[in-house]
């Protein structure tokens, strides 16, 4: 029996990098997955991939800065699976700016995405969830931006601290509420994704002279893959974790700790 079994999970920013990772494990586990996310392309393609492994998956187009866009989804998963157990919040976004670079424009795209997002998802998925009578998991995709500053991502890291308190809020509220839902926030740091290939950019560097320099700014050496975040992931999914709620969980390569 595999760790997620009889569990229905909805991934955000699925199509690709962590959340393409976190998908396709979850998958393994014998979690129903739903891709939800706004490439369609590269989303049903995560499907296929899945498929062809033996998991069971299906794609939804989602908005995450769209609330009605997340009605439709629960709704879809609900008439497709008969419940929901577990969301990712993972998509988010990114623009490698301080604040006297940071735009209104740039500043409410991210806070859209990466906060109105996770707000609306947890929102929803605490609706969906509330009633089944099973173990349930919302998981936030914070950062170590969330946790500690950086210069050059000013809204982002704004919009990653939000993440982190709206996480304990909700969860708090849950808890008084005797909701059988934990929320909690992970916070990665830095991980080879298209995301972070595009702040490289931003800072005029090319990813792979990006990559090597901060690699060795963590104290373990590298920087992270997706598939390190999606094993903390899968535990804050599976019942391993039924008593932890309303915390932090930062998978860095050590870089918090300096």
């Amino acid at each position: 029996m595999g760790r997620l079994d009889n569990k229905v999970a909805i991934i955000t920013g699925g199509a690709e990098g962590i959340g393409k990772a976190t998908a396709k494990l979850f998958a393994k586990e014998e979690a129903k997955i739903v891709i939800a996310d706004i490439n369609e392309v590269k989303g049903t393609k995560t499907v296929s991939e899945i498929i062809k492994a033996g998991g069971e998956a299906i794609f939804n187009l989602l908005d995450v800065t769209h609330e009605e866009s997340w009605k439709s989804l629960m709704k879809m998963t609900i008439q497709k699976f008969g419940k929901l157990n577990v969301i990712v919040n993972n998509a988010g976004i990114s623009v490698a700016k301080d604040i006297e670079a940071t735009t209104l424009k740039d500043w409410n795209a991210i806070m859209d995405v990466n906060s109105t997002g996770v707000f609306l998802g947890t929102k929803y998925a605490i609706e969906a969830m509330k009633n089944n009578g099973e173990h349930c998991s919302i998981i936030n995709r914070s950062s170590i931006d969330g946790q500690i500053a950086e210069a050059g991502l000013f809204a982002y890291c704004a919009s990653k601290g939000a993440v982190t308190i709206l996480t304990k809020s909700a969860a708090l509220a849950c808890g008084e509420k005797g909701y059988n839902i934990r929320i909690n926030s992970v916070h990665p740091g830095y991980v080879h994704t298209a995301l972070t290939e595009e702040e490289a950019r931003g800072y005029g560097m090319e990813p792979e002279e990006y990559f090597k320099k901060v690699g060795k700014q963590h104290p373990l050496g590298r920087i992270g893959v997706p598939e390190d975040i999606a094993y903390m992931d899968l535990f804050l999914a599976s019942d391993e974790s039924t008593w932890a709620t309303g915390a932090e969980f930062v998978v860095d390569g050590g870089w918090t700790a300096q």
